[in-house]
């Protein structure tokens, strides 16, 4: 007999997020705009001991709490994360889905068993669920139309109903619980059918003229008179390879001739898909159990298994292999779409479409190898008049190259300190580079200067005083970038710094 579960999840777009929204003691409450009217979606538990619920206006629930905090509901993240929760639910089954906006379908029927029956497994699930900060109600039965309707309009937090008792079951329960529309539902109202149950004695040909066809349909799925499949999540596609041995791998020229050997059979494979791989894992599986893992990651996607050879073999000698590997598995965690590519005949090397060669793509991965993840960095130029603000720093293959707002010929120090550093100096007047100024203990004279260039500060981000800076150069000829900031008042001590180096 089939036995399927719901997962309700009452407040889901609230407790996905692990930090921040769920655990705040601030009132806090998604919002989306319905007819012109900001209405609020989802509230937290601060929000709800304010008397703030959803489906209340925004106007009207900062008229009750006027420090509200509220932000844009993210019904696509939502659904996104929806789906890798029924996918995390297939260690429980192998058939999950997604249910609406805020549930999950599992067909537990055979399943059960290996958990110590039902309500040992229910009990798992909401545990398992709690420990991530997720609350859950859940229902088990014959058919996902009673699950449903338990799950979110029962009276426990875990309800199993054991076979052939779900007519019972529902009997008590709204007539909401069938999934019905609130038109249909405040209808039924008005006919005093306010209750399952009560349907169980009207006649089906009047009930479906009355009411139409959907409450007599939806009655019977619930009650198993009428079929409703499950359509399983699709099963990702496994980017992988793998190799047993009839005797266990010892010596480590061997699990690198494996390695060899599953990095040219996932290639294929990845050609045959179109796709290339930005990183993969290696996973030794001894004889004692124990699992050894390598992985690399790439700054573009590619399928050539000399450059993840390349990647790898810096790995190999820290993996243990114990007493002997019995299988090594290869799998592309992440893969993305790949373009064959037209190698040039006659001299240079293919462009990529983030701008750079495959070489120096090659070249990246080796040294992000070596140095870490992210160490291998270019500057870009944003829009900014500050200096320090006016350059960042991003991956070397990152597409967010912007414009800068600086115009050419400004003459800028190469070497720009990460945060500016206080001076004492000395200026005859207002407007004058200083003659003389102490940094780090030590005095410099200057000998030469050029300036000032003023530089406003960016009002629309954060008020700030006004910069004039100076290129100095003392008596040893080093040449600095000075600024005094602020303008000049005749009853305060000028605030100067050292903000850079020419060369």
């Amino acid at each position: 007999m089939r036995r399927v579960m719901s997962l309700f999840l009452p407040h889901w777009p609230i407790e996905r997020h692990r930090n921040g929204y769920a655990r705040s003691a601030k009132p806090f409450a998604f919002v989306t705009g319905i007819g012109g009217k900001r209405v609020l979606t989802e509230v937290n538990r601060a929000a709800a001991a304010e008397g703030i619920a959803p489906g209340m206006g925004l106007a009207d629930a900062r008229a009750l709490y006027s420090d509200l905090v509220a932000a844009e509901a993210d019904f696509i993240g939502d659904a996104a994360a929806l789906a890798a929760l029924a996918r995390w639910c297939r260690r429980f089954s192998p058939w999950t889905a997604p249910c609406g906006s805020d549930g999950v379908f599992l067909d537990i029927t055979g399943c059960a068993h290996l958990f110590g029956g039902e309500a040992a497994l229910a009990s798992a699930v909401v545990e398992r669920l709690a420990r991530r900060g997720i609350n859950a109600r859940i229902a088990i039965a014959d058919t996902l139309g009673a699950v449903w309707a338990l799950s979110r309009f029962g009276d426990t937090h875990i309800a199993v109903i054991q076979p052939g008792c779900v007519r019972q079951a529902l009997a008590d329960l709204p007539v909401a619980a069938l999934r019905l529309d609130a038109a249909v539902t405040a209808l039924l109202d008005q006919l005093g059918l306010s209750r399952i149950g009560a349907l169980y004695r009207m006649p089906r040909a009047e009930l479906a003229t009355r009411c139409g066809e959907s409450v007599a349909l939806h009655l019977d799925q619930a009650l198993g008179r009428a079929p409703e499949p499950l359509s399983p999540l699709q099963p990702e596609i496994a980017h992988e390879a793998h190799r047993s041995f009839a005797e266990p791998l010892m010596r480590p020229e061997d699990i690198a001739a494996a390695t060899d050997i599953l990095l040219e059979s996932l290639s294929r494979h990845l050609a045959k898909e179109g796709m290339g791989a930005r990183k993969l894992i290696l996973a030794l599986h001894r004889v004692d159990g124990r699992i050894e893992e390598a992985a690399i990651g790439t700054t573009l996607p590619t399928r050539d298994p000399r450059h993840l050879w390349r990647l790898f073999e810096e790995r190999l000698p820290l993996l243990d292999p114990g007493l002997g590997v019995e299988e090594m598995v290869l799998t592309a965690r992440i893969v993305e779409p790949l373009a064959a590519a037209q190698p040039r005949l006659v001299g240079g090397t293919e462009r990529s479409e983030a701008g750079g060669s495959a070489d120096l793509a090659a070249l990246i991965d080796r040294l992000s190898l070596r140095l870490g993840t992210g160490s291998v960095v270019r500057p870009r130029l944003r829009e900014s008049h500050l200096p320090e603000r006016a350059v960042r720093f991003l991956p070397a293959f990152h597409a967010g190259a912007t414009k800068a707002v600086a115009k050419p010929g400004r003459i800028r120090p190469v070497r720009l300190l990460r945060r500016p550093e206080p001076i004492e100096a000395t200026a005859p007047v207002p407007d004058d580079p200083p003659l003389l100024f102490r940094w780090r203990d030590r005095i410099h004279r200057v000998r030469r200067a050029d300036g000032p260039e003023r530089i406003e500060s960016e009002w629309w981000r954060a008020p700030g005083a006004p910069r004039d800076y100076y290129r100095v150069e003392d008596e040893y000829g080093r040449r600095f970038w000075l600024y005094r900031a602020g303008l000049y008042e005749p009853q305060t001590r000028p605030l100067w710094f050292v903000h850079g180096f020419f060369g």
